[in-house]
C-alpha cells in the first residue's frame, strides 16, 4: 500500500508540475502550441509517461485550462470575496484583476483572454469549457454589482456595468502586452473609478 500510495503522490507531482509550465507556455503561445513533446522535453520526462497522464492534446488543452482557472480564481476571485459584499468588493475584484494581470501571475498576461480569442470560432470541448470559465466570471462580476445596488451602494444595470468594467480590464492587458507598457492599468483603474462613480448612490461610502 505504501509503495501505491507513493507512486500516486510522485504521479500527482509530475501532473501539477507539467501543468504549471503548460499554463506558462500557453499564456505566450496559446493552447496550440502545447505540445506532448515539448513539455517532455521542457521538464525532462517521457513522452509515454505524460501521454498516460493526459492522453490527447485535447485532454492536456482542457487540463491546462482547468489548472488555469484555480491559479485565476486564487489570485482574483478568493482575495475580492474576503471583502464585504458591495461596492468594496466590486472595487476589489477590479483591483485584483488589474494587479493579476500587471504581475504577469501568467507570463503572457491574462491566460484566458489569450485562449479565449484563439478558440473563440473553434467549435470543440475546449471551446465550450472556455466559453463556460468567461460566462463564469461575468456572473461573478454582476452578482458582486448586483449586491451592492441592493445595498443601495450603486444604481444601475449590473449586467451592463459588468461588462464595461472587464471592458477595461481586457484593455489594459492587451495593450500591457502588445506596447510593454504597463501605463494601461492605471488607466484602466481610473476608468474603473469614474464609471462607478457615476452609478454610487449619493451618500454611499466608496473604497477608493
Amino acid at each position: 500500500m505504501e509503495k501505491v500510495d507513493g507512486r500516486l503522490a510522485r504521479g500527482d507531482q509530475t501532473r501539477r508540475a507539467v501543468l504549471r509550465r503548460a499554463v506558462d507556455i500557453a499564456s505566450v503561445d496559446g493552447l496550440e502550441g502545447l505540445s506532448i513533446g515539448r513539455l517532455a522535453t521542457e521538464l525532462g520526462i517521457s513522452k509515454s509517461g505524460l501521454f498516460a497522464h493526459f492522453g490527447s492534446k485535447e485532454e492536456l488543452q482542457l487540463a491546462t485550462s482547468r489548472a488555469a482557472r484555480r491559479i485565476y480564481a486564487d489570485n482574483v476571485v478568493v482575495p475580492a470575496y474576503e471583502v464585504e459584499p458591495g461596492l468594496g468588493r466590486v472595487w476589489a475584484l477590479s483591483e485584483h484583476w488589474l494587479d493579476y494581470s500587471r504581475s504577469r501571475v501568467f507570463p503572457g498576461g491574462c491566460f484566458f483572454q489569450k485562449v479565449s480569442h484563439e478558440f473563440s470560432a473553434r467549435p470543440g470541448a475546449v471551446h465550450d469549457y472556455l466559453a463556460s470559465v468567461h460566462s463564469e466570471w461575468m456572473e461573478i462580476v454582476r452578482t458582486a454589482i448586483a449586491e451592492a445596488v441592493e445595498r443601495g451602494e450603486l444604481a444601475g444595470d449590473p449586467a451592463q456595468l459588468a461588462f464595461d468594467l472587464n471592458a477595461y480590464y481586457e484593455a489594459a492587458n492587451l495593450a500591457s502586452i502588445l506596447h510593454d507598457d504597463v501605463s494601461g492599468y492605471d488607466r484602466a483603474r481610473e476608468s474603473v473609478r469614474t464609471r462607478l462613480a457615476a452609478a454610487v448612490v449619493p451618500g454611499s461610502p466608496v473604497p477608493w
